[in-house]
């Protein structure tokens, strides 16, 4: 019995030793590291902030033809806007974007992508397009001119945003109030990738 449980014992010491080799994947150096995995959530997006018109310039060749008489009238406008967002915070946004005069279409040839900065450095881009309608709806206040109720999409940013997706509709008016005449509420959802500082 002796010899059996010596022989048994010896089998087992052999076999440990022969199964314990450097070049077990478990203790080999150059085990590829384990990446997290990146998690996306989606979220509600809400901004609202009002804006300034900086200036508007027409004609301008660079957004398209100038023919008020055929209904191509495209100049550039330029917008200036503060407001707070979710996710955001407090922000600053600038537009340029062309615009046609007679029918109210944006952006034309030049995209109409904004840059939303917060307070603390992070940047939202998104980009938006449609049509600006003259008159008011009935819920818009009595000195409202002109709407648009238009898609936008989120296109990516930096800190936090960078690689945000989403969309939502704008329920924006121009009013004849100045400096500040124009003004936004926008909803939607974002999707932005967790972890990202």
């Amino acid at each position: 019995m002796k010899t059996l449980f010596k022989l048994f014992f010896f089998m087992a010491v052999i076999s440990l030793v022969a199964g314990c080799n450097k070049n077990d994947e478990f203790f080999n150096d150059e085990t590829p590291e384990l990446k997290k995995a990146q998690v996306e959530v989606t979220l509600p997006f809400k901004a609202d902030f009002v804006g300034t018109f900086l200036d508007a310039t027409f004609p301008y060749p660079e957004c398209g033809p100038w023919n008020p008489d055929e209904g191509e009238a495209w100049g550039l406008v330029q917008n200036e806007a503060s407001g707070h967002a979710t996710h955001l915070g407090k922000f600053t946004v600038y537009f340029e974007f062309c615009a046609n005069f007679v029918t109210g279409e944006y952006p034309g040839n030049l995209k109409n992508v904004a840059k939303f900065a917060g307070a603390n450095g992070d940047t939202l881009f998104t980009y938006g397009e449609g049509q600006v309608i003259n008159g008011r709806l009935d819920y818009h206040p009595k000195d409202v001119n002109s709407y648009w109720k238009d898609p936008f999409i989120i296109v990516g940013g930096t800190g936090k945003f960078e690689g945000a997706t989403g969309s939502g509709w704008t329920d924006d008016y121009n009013r004849d109030s100045y400096p500040e005449n124009s003004f936004h509420h926008w909803t939607g959802t974002i999707t932005l990738k967790k972890g990202n500082k």
